[in-house]
């Protein structure tokens, strides 16, 4: 499945554009690799994507 932002419209409407932009790249990732839902993969790779920020600002 290709993830875009369309399949992760609503989750990602408050976050900031390199967030989403990461949360999409996890989802895509997760998609490949796992055989969770969609809810569950969009919802783990945003929290992922949140902890990549906060790990990249130190």
């Amino acid at each position: 499945m290709e993830w875009t932002f369309k399949n992760m419209e609503l989750y990602l409407k408050d976050l900031t554009p390199e967030v989403q932009e990461k949360a999409k790249e996890i989802a895509e990732k997760l998609s490949k690799e796992s055989e969770y839902s969609e809810e569950r993969i969009i919802k783990e790779a945003i929290k992922r994507a949140q902890e990549w920020l906060y790990n990249a600002e130190g």
